[in-house]
């Protein structure tokens, strides 16, 4: 994974105060910490580091004005829960040759056979890898699974000095029979009986008065 270059800027105004500040500036409070050094205060550029952020383990290389570079990982993200925008952002620091632990996304591809369902029991999986080297996914092939296959941690092709860092019969995807509309309509009614909700009886139509014979 490349590294991502992102200036920063020394931080020394604190508090929620000085957050919305830095925010109205379209910048990011952020904190560096890590390998026993005291945590580094920073603010980050709001748009460089949104992009930077699209990639959850982006391997950023921050450069603080006046000081050393420093090579980090995103932690935390605080993103706002309705604009989303990032509010915070916790960086650990690493160095080159170190191993971390991290999640990494899990993709599907391919199809399954036909009237099967596909479940991902795990979207990602926690492996470790050489800070530096952090593959971005882990694809998975599903193609031609029938009712019954499961892919276990096990079974996942990992890039060259990446390990699993989960339990090897971790299952991550199980492919079974799909439902049809009348076991999905009978879980319905049974998930309605145990809240107490009652379903309405469909409305028998009313019987129209029989018009009287003419005479």
């Amino acid at each position: 994974m490349a590294e991502v270059k992102i200036q920063a800027e020394s931080r020394t105004e604190f508090g929620k105060g000085a957050a919305r500040r830095i925010r109205r500036d379209n910048k990011v409070p952020a904190v560096l910490y890590g390998h026993g050094s005291d945590p580094v205060h920073i603010t980050l550029p709001g748009h460089d580091t949104m992009l930077a952020l699209k990639n959850a383990n982006a391997l950023l290389l921050i450069e603080v004005a006046g000081s050393e570079s420093h090579l980090a990982l995103p932690k935390q993200v605080q993103r706002d829960p309705i604009k989303g925008f990032i509010e915070h952002v916790d960086l650990v620091i690493v160095k080159r040759g170190e191993k971390v632990q991290v999640e990494i996304p899990v993709h599907l591809e391919g199809e399954a056979v036909s009237d099967t369902l596909v479940v991902t029991e795990h979207t990602t999986v926690l492996v470790e890898a050489e800070a530096t080297h952090i593959p971005e996914s882990i694809t998975v092939s599903i193609e031609g699974l029938e009712v019954g296959a499961q892919i276990h941690a096990s079974d996942l092709t990992l890039p060259s000095g990446t390990s699993l860092a989960i339990e090897p019969d971790t299952l991550i995807v199980n492919v079974t029979a799909a439902q049809t509309a009348e076991q999905v309509e009978a879980e319905l009614a049974d998930a309605e009986a145990e809240a107490g909700i009652e379903r309405d009886e469909p409305e028998t139509p009313a019987e129209e008065p029989v018009a009287a014979a003419a005479e």
